[in-house]
């Protein structure tokens, strides 16, 4: 599988599958995650210029995640967009506390999500 452009990590196949739909019908290559060593494991291996963290994940929670990505040189200018059902203001903080580029609440629009991505690929910060 050539590189991987985005990481979804999330552990709720309908999150999942959702966006992979919205990313293979626009060709984009990904990978997926279902806990948050995993995604550990795979942002380091893949070092994607985007990556779909959710917060609450087994194993590790996507605030450990985005701390431990963030302070990996080589990983820290990876585009982190943090997934939350909760869409209280002390997890945006925190999500923003620890490193996160962006936030958002579960659940969210296909189109937004894909118009984002776009712009992200299109950044000279974040893409090719």
């Amino acid at each position: 599988m050539g590189s991987v452009t985005i990481l979804i990590a999330d552990d709720e196949p309908y999150i999942v599958r959702s966006l992979s739909y919205i990313l293979q019908r626009e060709g984009i290559s990904f990978a997926i995650a279902t806990d948050g060593q995993e995604a550990l494991q795979m942002v380091r291996q893949h070092r994607p210029k985007i990556f779909f963290l959710d917060i609450m994940m087994p194993k590790k929670s996507g605030f450990e995640v985005c701390a431990e990505v963030k302070k990996d040189p080589v990983l820290r200018s990876t585009h982190i967009i943090m997934l939350t059902a909760k869409g209280q203001e002390e997890d945006k903080q925190r999500s923003l506390t620890s490193g996160a580029n962006e936030y958002i609440t579960k659940p969210f629009s296909p189109r937004q999500v894909l118009a984002r991505v776009k712009e992200l690929l299109m950044s000279p910060t974040t893409g090719s």
